[in-house]
């Protein structure tokens, strides 16, 4: 009769603490996959290993004589084991889009440091699908629904996307008072040239499907653009809030369109048992906690 391992060291774990949840934190697993185990090895071998009751479990007669044959060969396993085991990995690999990263995560990464010198954080820009099962990526930071299968995802933010301008352009024409106002000014696109269209028709306006102007295929690009006065620009809100706080951007009006999509950090269910992975993961939700639309006005007199 062959028994899989993995049942035999569960057994094992419990056997020593008692409690199927002091078990599941041992191995990394829930206190109802720990019962599936145990359960699973009593099926097999054809009798009850432990004695429940309110407070944990106990070793029965059987229970005793199996933990007796199997406790000193899983610790020399064990013990060979910690020899061989390499430290914790001190890196985070980070896959997210180039504007989040330049615009967002970038400038905060210097605090992160500060709270982990210790720990190294390597940024891939990147907007293609990663499959972080067979990719050597930590964590992936993703627009979109948050519906990821197999994979642990938590919810970061959802910005809005807003109307920004340089000061220079925004004096110098006539105020903007009405979403149509914005098609006398240039306007700055993405590579599909589709956020210009959709934020009008959400604000009622009608237009040509070929609005001119041009097209970037990064929104870090589209910013770039507009801060040198080259048109209007339609950006997620945290994109824009360190220029929209320093100055060099003003909001052109205040009509804001709230995206359908917000950001996730995604991973694996393994990456997250990684100490720097967690720690890492567990700045990104308190960072975008804190992340807000920085204080706007149109600068138009």
């Amino acid at each position: 009769m062959a028994i899989r391992f993995p049942l035999l060291y569960t057994f094992v774990v419990v056997a020593r603490s008692g409690q199927m949840r002091d078990a599941a934190n041992t191995l990394s697993l829930t206190p109802g996959a720990i019962s599936q185990r145990i359960r699973e090895l009593e099926d097999t071998i054809g009798y009850r290993l432990f004695n429940r009751h309110q407070t944990g479990v106990e070793l029965n007669a059987a229970g005793k004589l199996l933990f007796v044959s199997l406790d000193e060969p899983f610790r020399r396993i064990e013990e060979v084991g910690a020899k061989l085991e390499k430290p914790p990995s001190r890196s985070i690999k980070v896959s997210t889009m180039g504007s989040f990263a330049a615009n967002w995560l970038v400038p905060r990464l210097p605090g992160f440091s500060k709270q982990h010198p210790d720990l190294e954080v390597d940024i891939e820009t990147q907007s293609r699908l990663i499959d972080l099962r067979r990719e050597p990526i930590d964590l992936a930071i993703r627009h979109g629904l948050g519906d990821y299968p197999g994979l642990e995802s938590v919810w970061l933010m959802a910005p809005k996307l807003i109307v920004v301008a340089s000061p220079e352009l925004l004096q110098s024409r006539p105020a903007i008072k009405a979403p149509a106002d914005c098609l006398a000014f240039p306007l700055l696109h993405d590579l599909e040239r589709a956020d210009w269209r959709l934020w009008l028709e959400a604000q009622g306006v009608t237009t040509s499907h070929k609005l001119k102007g041009p097209a970037f295929s990064d929104e870090h690009l589209a910013l770039k653009a507009a801060l040198s006065g080259q048109g209007l620009a339609l950006v997620r809100n945290v994109y824009a809030e360190d220029d929209l706080r320093a100055g060099r951007l003003l909001q052109a009006i205040h009509v804001t369109w709230p995206t359908r999509f917000a950001y996730y950090a995604v991973c694996t269910p393994e990456a997250l048992q990684k100490p720097a992975v967690r720690q890492f993961r567990d700045w990104l939700i308190q960072q975008a906690s804190h992340a807000e639309t920085a204080p706007v006005s149109n600068g138009q007199r």
